[in-house]
């Protein structure tokens, strides 16, 4: 077993982990761990942009209460404030960063770069690198780190729990090589970058995204995981029940996209004078309306319109993809169908990004910071990585400036990882197990959801629970590990929805459509799942 020691361990390395391992490796020892697979994360899959005020056409009070209407009642109004602040340095950070954002072509523009509009925003704000502004983002991000002497990449490591100190803070974090060897890595801190939950649905805008298993390591250590119920699902994915997940950008409707349905005509501008614009939990809602009506399993995104020209400029990699699928954007309509994107719950912090455990933090998309409230404004994530990231940086450097030796001088004892080697997994029992999760998820806790199919879904979920715990040797591999942790977040989610006796936001119910006066953010411990 290896035990290095750092200042920091980052878990996870999309735009948050990288952001923070930048923002503080010139002073601290950083160890990232991140997959292997570059394109394994969901901000490299992230397409529209930032949203950031940038324009002298724009303020901020603007971008602020588009974000409040966006969170339908349930923001953390001094979270925004905080985020929208310090939106226009986190994006003159990246651009002095050498990220390639698209300029703006128009010699008249009030703003050097391209700023494109999306749903519940009233300007263009968005800030993009043509239609692949996640991939830019990281490789200009990961670049750097590579390339920085005092950040330690480790990919070959599957991390499944955190380590605790005697004092029941959080001192590293614990994970197996391919070689089914354990390995601890403890730290002054350890921070959670690790995603967000989306895997636990059965379709979703990227092609392997995380199902919480972040949050659960964090509410193992007694950690609160907030607003659960709150799970995005983005209106537009590329129907293709054959090949892998794509998100077709909301960009495309920002800049004039139309929704049709199977009788080619558009629903959109009868249900809100926004039309396509309308925040996500609006237009989802609607399109998932159409499918159920419809025999064909989806609707049709329209660009066609806009041109050869402006097609081509404007969203180069959904064009590409798209014909690799075998779709012409340029002369047909895109099919396309709601699916699982974005946590707006998870691990409850401060605008430090510091949880209720000491020494642990939690940022992006992991994290609930109260930005989003009840739905997340589009392109308001990649700007959170940023902005939290960076803050959470300016934290752990004061902190460790004011108690140099914290770690060093045996305050902060812990128990040794003493486990018995990892085993290789049941593979084919744990995925269907898998599978299984993901179809009741889908079923019962998903766009339109209802108190009866609640009840069925925990009582499946127990189930399925309940066969992982009593598969030989299951909890002893990382795979195992990973999917208990999936389950008890799934599980925690059904019961904040059951607590919501209202429709808000991303949680609609057909038994309670109207809204409480006195909804508050809903908040749940691990004591939740006791018998």
């Amino acid at each position: 077993m290896s035990t290095p020691t750092s200042d920091v361990v980052i878990i996870g390395g999309g735009v948050a982990g990288l952001t923070l391992a930048l923002a503080i490796a010139d002073r601290l020892s950083v160890t990232l761990i991140r997959p292997a697979e570059d394109d394994q994360g969901a901000s490299r899959w992230a397409q529209g942009g930032i949203a950031a005020v940038l324009s002298p056409d724009d303020d901020l009070d603007a971008h602020i209460n588009d974000t409040l209407i966006a969170g339908d009642g349930l923001c953390d109004e001094s979270a925004v404030r905080f985020t929208v602040t310090h939106g226009p340095a986190a994006i003159q950070w990246l651009i002095d960063n050498g990220v390639p954002f698209t300029p703006d072509p128009d010699p008249s523009a009030r703003y050097p770069y391209h700023l494109t509009r999306e749903g519940g925003h009233n300007a263009r704000r968005i800030i993009h690198a043509d239609d692949a502004t996640g991939r830019a983002v990281v490789d200009t991000l990961l670049n750097k780190v590579t390339q920085h002497g005092n950040i330690t990449q480790r990919n070959d490591l599957t991390v499944v729990g955190l380590l605790q100190d005697n004092q029941g803070g959080c001192c590293g974090a614990y994970g197996s090589d391919p070689h089914h060897q354990w390995h601890s890595l403890t730290a002054r801190h350890t921070v959670l970058a690790t995603g967000g939950a989306s895997g636990l649905y059965r379709h979703t805008t990227t092609p392997a995204p995380s199902s919480g298993e972040g949050m659960m390591m964090a509410a193992e250590l007694g950690a609160r995981l907030m607003n659960l119920e709150f799970q995005q699902f983005h209106p537009t994915c590329l129907f293709d029940p054959d090949g892998p997940a794509f998100l077709i950008s909301e960009a495309v409707r920002g800049e004039g996209g139309h929704l049709l349905n199977e009788a080619g005509q558009r629903f959109m501008p009868a249900l809100d004078k926004r039309a396509e614009l309308a925040p996500r939990d609006v237009v989802a809602r609607a399109i998932d309306a159409e499918i159920q009506r419809g025999t064909q399993g989806h609707v049709w995104l329209d660009i066609r319109h806009l041109g050869d020209q402006t097609i081509r400029h404007h969203f180069p990699t959904i064009l590409a993809h798209c014909a690799s699928r075998g779709i012409d954007i340029t002369q047909q309509a895109i099919p396309v169908v709601p699916a699982a994107h974005y946590s707006c719950g998870g691990v409850a912090t401060d605008l430090q990004g510091a949880t209720d455990v000491a020494h642990l933090y939690a940022i992006g998309e992991t994290a609930c910071t109260g930005l989003h409230g009840a739905n997340r404004m589009a392109s308001n994530s990649l700007l959170e990585c940023l902005v939290f990231a960076r803050s959470c940086a300016q934290a752990l450097l004061t902190q460790t400036a004011q108690q140099p030796d914290q770690y060093t001088t045996g305050d902060r004892e812990f128990q040794p990882l003493r486990q018995a080697a990892a085993v290789a997994s049941p593979s084919a029992a744990l995925s269907d197990i898998r599978q299984r999760m993901r179809a009741i998820m889908s079923q019962h806790v998903s766009i339109v959801r209802s108190d009866a199919g609640l009840s069925s879904a925990l009582t499946q979920l127990k189930g399925l629970i309940h066969t992982v715990e009593a598969l030989e040797d299951a909890l002893k591999s990382p795979q195992g590990k990973r999917l208990h942790q999936a389950l008890q977040l799934a599980i925690l989610t059904v019961l904040a929805a059951q607590q919501r006796h209202e429709s808000r936001g991303l949680h609609y119910t057909t038994d309670w459509l109207q809204q409480r006066p006195d909804a508050v953010a809903s908040s749940l411990s691990i004591e939740a799942l006791a018998p």
